[in-house]
């Protein structure tokens, strides 16, 4: 019995190490490999028009998990009016584990080159918006299909 507490103590000893040295280096997402944490400096200024964001293809998003852990990933940004979007299609049947972390806790980190924004997602529900946001996002990026039955997320960045 004292062997066994050892090595479960051991091991949980080793996960708290890991997650504070990934607390402090971070643990950015690459392409489609989701990370934690992410790294950069933070902007606390407010941003009113967020047209820079158009010269990059994707950014980086965290959001918190129902484990309270972050989870960040690549995604589309779209910017429409000096205004910035997220957007996310699923194809019938999945889901994004980041649709539902901002689903439960709007609160997220954008990360934008090397900067951070601390910000609020909020979901479009107009079918107008979202349609106007979804030609918006064919133009930017014209190789990505909308699969048949797939579910669609749009949340304008606000905050």
């Amino acid at each position: 019995m004292k062997t066994l507490l050892k090595i479960v103590g051991t091991i949980l000893v080793c996960l708290a190490l890991a997650l504070v040295v990934l607390r402090i280096t971070g643990l950015d997402p690459h392409d489609r490999i989701p990370g934690l944490w992410l790294t950069g400096d933070l902007v606390t200024t407010p941003v009113t028009d967020w047209s820079f964001a158009n010269k990059v293809v994707n950014i980086k998003i965290q959001t918190q998990s129902q484990f309270l852990l972050p989870h960040s990933v690549t995604i589309n940004c779209l910017v429409d009016n000096g205004q910035l979007y997220v957007s996310s299609v699923n194809p019938a049947g999945t889901t994004r584990s980041w649709n539902e972390n901002v689903l439960r806790d709007p609160h997220v980190r954008i990360k934008i080159g090397d900067k951070l924004y601390d910000r609020t997602l909020v979901l479009l529900t107009d079918p107008a918006e979202i349609a106007a946001m979804l030609q918006v996002r064919a133009k930017k990026y014209p190789q990505l299909k909308i699969p048949a039955n797939a579910t669609i997320h749009i949340f304008h960045v606000v905050g």
